[in-house]
């Protein structure tokens, strides 16, 4: 029940690299090539499914040249300043082991002067790949060594892929770089028959996947397709000691924060912030003089628990069935509330919205203790712990029980068991393709490397195994499955195919908070008013019907057409008996309005929902201000209405 809006940006591993400006390191005189190429330097990485296109290739000066190349320091063939080339790059191509003679054939088949550095350097290697058999493999050779690659490893794609497909050597060495790379920065003491496998959220105690270099989850990160400053900034709010998953899972989290179009507009910052705070003057509830609660006074002791299992989870016997901190006597319900926002907010966010709900200690929860993916989520709640259940018939804990057609193709070196937390974008169709490419070059199992790749596309994406060497994204029937709604919950009516991935990928994990909200049954068994805030797909009410607790009357206030429309249609087709009664803009049902309500009804016995988390989210790189954002501060909002209930509530039982 709740609409933190997610992005319409996809992330397509498809998309080209592109780099302006190639240029090399000065050449040595005995080395034969450039000296301290690194080829995933910079903010950009060279990733072997993508294509490289050099816009301008730049080498530097050359101070030295073997005759045996063509030429000597400092001379330029008469052929070149002819055709208008310049000394540098004449010197390159020299230098990558081209003769004069193919550089000048080279220039005239790609048009003369106005030829573009990178066409020259494709057709010199097509040359090289059609020269006579008895020296085709060093024309392939020297070049590749030219280009800072080992030869070693030359050979060795050599040996693998041939010489006749310069492209496909190209990304097979950049391929053995980037494992290299991650081979020096980490020692893999993984056991691959254990269910802990890297990136995996299959283990009950995430620690124990923790690295103790900074470096090396930075660069598993990058191997994952993430940019460096993305991965950089994830490490840096979530600690140097964090887990590699809880790092994945706080960007895929922050993934959400991409819906509005002003996330992507370039605005000033300052003058964003500056407005944010005039609207947090403004909406934010005055706040109620009291002592604070010791245990939120500092924001350094809110800090996300691991295990995420939050005051007790079902089957997990022995674990944590109490609140750590009680519930102070101002929050006490009826009326009871409950607020969802993400778990990896920006630092002293946690403690802020615990001090402006009644210092109410956070349950932080990691759905994969409810169904086989993972969701990371806070909770603050005055609801009672003791006598939770589970909805019945509980949910498929593994990939492979929830999906048990996949267990077909589903082969022995993929160790998942759960899925990453579901967001609002999916894989694309080329890069499935690709993956599918890579895995049927190879007969049975595929080299380690090869795995490697395939499994950081499979984590980051949430793919499945659907055929022999076939990979696919969910679809969205089977995410309503994971998350527990109904079978086409939100299908048809007019909803568009991006707009299910968007709302489920925006949604409560239902399993999750029914389990929270069993509590209420016999406290309300003739029925109960709820007033829904940020309503989302309805979330809450799935929840509430699954638990068979009465709607006697739902209030729900959601912004999103699409998402007003599902609810509505879950409420007929459910033949529920009480009311629903939508309002569409939460800031517009003032105190008045609510009041009004609340007599009308009689009032409202549980206030739900979660506001927006665009401004709380780690991918946001415009306007991460934590509540101060105009989408995050509508969590004043929240407290505004909910004080408003819980005085009025006070009033009419005094009546």
């Amino acid at each position: 029940m709740v609409e933190h809006s997610g992005g319409d940006e996809i992330w397509n591993s498809d998309d080209e690299l592109e780099i302006d400006n190639y240029q090399s390191s000065p050449m040595s005189e005995t080395s034969g090539g450039p000296a301290g190429v690194e080829h995933s330097g910079g903010d950009e990485i060279w990733n072997s499914d993508d294509e490289l296109e050099i816009d301008n290739y730049q080498s530097s000066p050359v101070h030295s040249m073997s005759e045996t190349s063509g030429g000597t320091a400092g001379t330029t063939s008469p052929d070149f300043i002819q055709k208008g080339i310049s000394d540098e790059m004449f010197a390159s191509f020299i230098e990558m082991g081209f003769s004069s003679e193919m550089i000048v054939r080279a220039i005239e088949e790609t048009g003369g002067a106005n030829s573009e550095p990178t066409l020259i350097l494709e057709t010199l290697f097509q040359f090289s790949t059609s020269d006579e058999p008895s020296s085709s493999k060093s024309k392939v050779i020297n070049p590749l060594i030219g280009m800072g690659f080992t030869e070693e490893n030359v050979l060795k794609a050599i040996q693998e892929y041939g010489d006749e497909n310069i492209d496909e050597l190209t990304n097979a060495l950049l391929t053995y770089a980037e494992v290299e790379k991650m081979s020096e920065t980490k020692d893999e003491n993984i056991n691959t028959h254990d269910d802990d496998n890297l990136y995996t959220l299959s283990s009950d105690d995430e620690g124990k996947l923790n690295y103790s270099n900074e470096d090396s989850i930075l660069q598993d990160l990058i191997k994952m397709d993430y940019s460096r400053e993305e991965a950089a900034k994830a490490i840096e709010r979530c600690g140097k000691d964090v887990s590699v998953e809880e790092v994945v899972d706080f960007i895929c989290a922050a993934q959400m924060a991409r819906q509005f179009d002003e996330f992507f507009a370039e605005q000033d910052k300052k003058e964003l912030i500056t407005k944010s705070k005039k609207r947090r003057v403004y909406n934010e509830p005055p706040r109620r003089e009291r002592k604070p609660n010791t245990a939120t006074a500092n924001d350094e002791l809110i800090r996300l628990p691991n295990p995420m299992i939050g005051f007790g989870v079902p089957n997990e016997p022995g674990l944590m069935k109490h609140r750590p901190v009680p519930i102070p006597d101002v929050a006490r319900g009826p009326p009871y509330f409950y607020y969802e926002n993400v778990a990896m907010a920006p630092k002293g966010v946690w403690a802020k919205i615990s001090s402006h709900l009644y210092d109410v200690m956070p349950e932080f929860v990691d759905s994969k203790y409810f169904c086989a993916a993972a969701r990371k989520r806070g909770y603050v709640h005055n609801l009672p712990i003791h006598n939770r259940y589970q909805i019945q018939p509980p949910p498929h804990y593994t990939i492979q029980e929830a999906f048990p057609l996949t267990k077909r193709w589903w082969p022995t070196w993929d160790k998942r068991l759960k899925l990453n937390c579901l967001v609002t974008c999916i894989a694309s169709a080329q890069l499935t393709n690709r993956l599918r490419e890579k895995l049927e070059r190879h007969d049975g199992e595929p080299p380690e490397s090869v795995q490697k790749e395939v499994l950081a596309s499979c984590r980051k994406w949430n793919l499945v195994w659907v055929g022999t060497n076939k990979l696919a994204p969910l679809e969205a029937d089977e995410m309503e499955k994971l998350l527990g709604f109904p079978i086409d919950h939100t299908r048809g009516g007019g909803i568009s195919r991006t707009d299910r991935f968007k709302s489920l990928g925006n949604s409560f994990q239902v399993d999750t908070v029914a389990y929270h909200l069993s509590v209420l049954k016999p406290l309300f068994p003739n029925g109960i008013n709820v007033l829904s805030l940020f309503t989302g797909i309805g979330g809450g009410e799935v929840a509430l019907h699954r638990l068979k607790i009465q709607m006697n009357v739902v209030v729900s206030v959601e912004i999103s057409d699409v998402n007003r429309n599902i609810l509505s249609d879950f409420w007929k087709q459910t033949n529920q008996t009480g009311i629903l009664r939508e309002f569409s803009d939460v800031t517009k049902l003032d105190n008045h309005t609510i009041e009004r309500l609340m007599d009308e009804y009689g009032g409202f016995d549980l206030v739900i929902g979660g506001s927006p988390c665009n401004n709380l989210a780690g991918g946001n790189r415009i306007s991460r201000v934590g509540l101060e954002g105009d989408h995050s501060s509508l969590f004043f909002e929240y407290c505004r209405i909910l004080e408003t209930v819980r005085r009025k509530s006070a009033d009419m039982r005094r009546r």
